[in-house]
């Protein structure tokens, strides 16, 4: 599936870990095979299997994506999400992460599937007051959960999808049993990541949203919301159902997969980020720079010379970022420069339709198509840098239209 997709997701249920694999293997069968081969990376052969079920709830057709437990292990099936969960030796951030990223995954599987656990135990860090790297996930610690959360980032890898927007969230209601006891709902952790999103009642109690749907809502659409797009073809459709019934509800998740505008032109958020340094040198500048250029989820850097307080020099950075990386990539920037603070707002950006191609004379080079339906072509600047002159470079560029 090409890039310029957008994936609107309808929590009419709620939405866990499972529920959002599950609506999106409904949507795109031809995705279970990348998905059960990742999770069965990752599982020990002790702890099961996934199984991908079709089953109907409330009236709805949908799938249910669950842990099979081992012939050998008969209690190695929990049920996900409300807090009857048995502490296993992976269960601290730390151990969770080096699991993922030592089993053979496919190519941006274990970078979201991360990216997902880092939301969390940043969440459970601030509540407990913890350093990250000491989070112990009492809520998520069984396997059935880190199944979910690297089924997820498969997904999330393969879809490469360009946006993603949910509905309001469904609040849910009375308590849900923790390792800290009864917690009114939504769980701490929940309300944690969920800050700055719709919620909606609709009168059903229970624990409607998961830590791990949480955090994976929060991987996909970051700080701010986006809505659905204006312009888009809706293409196919899942559900993925719960293990709930709940009264005169489905408690499914619909997952809406459109392509954007056929006209080419698609419109994205992204989030801008700006802060100045006054007390790094040069060299630490340019080196902070490059790491920035090359992390996942930062589209643009630039570097920006000004005089700030008392007449120093100093040099702004001011970045575009993916919403979704907006988390991980302030912790990055806060570890490799000396900046205290950042200022950030969301931006709206149009683009127009691109594809990269390969001259006859072997140099790359990029299409664009405008909004009267012509096309123009640029060779990339990188390929003709040994060329002597601006003159050669542009009747290459011309030659090569």
């Amino acid at each position: 599936m090409s890039s310029a997709v957008h994936i609107h997701l309808d929590p009419v249920g709620g939405i866990a870990g499972d529920m959002f694999v599950a609506a999106l293997l409904d949507a795109r069968p031809d995705l279970a095979a990348r998905v059960l081969a990742d999770v069965a990376a990752v599982l020990p052969a002790e702890a099961g299997a996934a199984r991908l079920a079709e089953v109907v709830n409330g009236g709805i057709a949908a799938r249910h994506f669950s842990l099979v437990a081992a012939p050998s292990q008969p209690d190695a099936h929990h049920h996900h999400g409300h807090g009857h969960h048995q502490h296993t030796a992976h269960g601290t951030f730390a151990g969770m992460r080096s699991r993922i990223r030592d089993s053979a995954l496919s190519p941006g599987t274990a970078e979201a599937a991360v990216g997902i656990l880092t939301i969390l135990a940043e969440a459970e860090a601030r509540m407990h007051r913890l350093p990250i790297e000491e989070v112990h996930f009492h809520e998520i610690g069984d396997w059935d959960s880190l199944m979910d959360v690297v089924a997820a980032g498969s997904l999330i890898a393969a879809l490469n999808a360009k946006s993603w927007s949910v509905a309001p969230l469904p609040l849910g209601g009375g308590m849900v049993k923790t390792a800290h006891g009864l917690l009114p709902v939504p769980a701490p952790a929940t309300a944690e990541i969920l800050k700055g999103f719709d919620w909606r009642d609709d009168g059903i109690a229970g624990e409607r949203v998961t830590p791990t749907g949480a955090a994976i809502l929060r991987f996909l659409v970051g700080a701010s919301p986006a809505p659905r797009p204006a312009a888009a073809r809706l293409g196919t459709v899942g559900y993925g159902a719960g293990t709930r019934q709940l009264p005169g509800l489905p408690n499914v998740l619909r997952a809406s997969l459109f392509t954007l505008d056929a006209a080419g032109i698609d419109e994205t958020r992204l989030i801008e980020i700006a802060f100045d340094i006054d007390d790094m040198t040069g060299e630490e500048i340019a080196h902070a720079a490059d790491l920035l250029r090359t992390h996942t989820g930062i589209r643009d850097v630039r570097l920006i010379p000004a005089i700030g307080k008392k007449g120093r020099p100093l040099t702004t950075f001011a970045l575009l970022a993916e919403p979704q990386a907006f988390d991980l990539v302030s912790d990055t920037i806060f570890l490799e420069t000396s900046t205290l603070g950042l200022r950030f707002h969301t931006v709206e950006r149009r683009v127009l339709a691109r594809e990269q191609a390969v001259t006859s004379q072997g140099h790359p080079v990029k299409h664009a198509r405008r909004p009267d339906g012509t096309r123009t072509s640029k060779v990339e600047s990188d390929a003709l840098a040994g060329v002597a002159s601006l003159a050669v470079r542009r009747r290459i560029a011309k030659a090569e239209d």
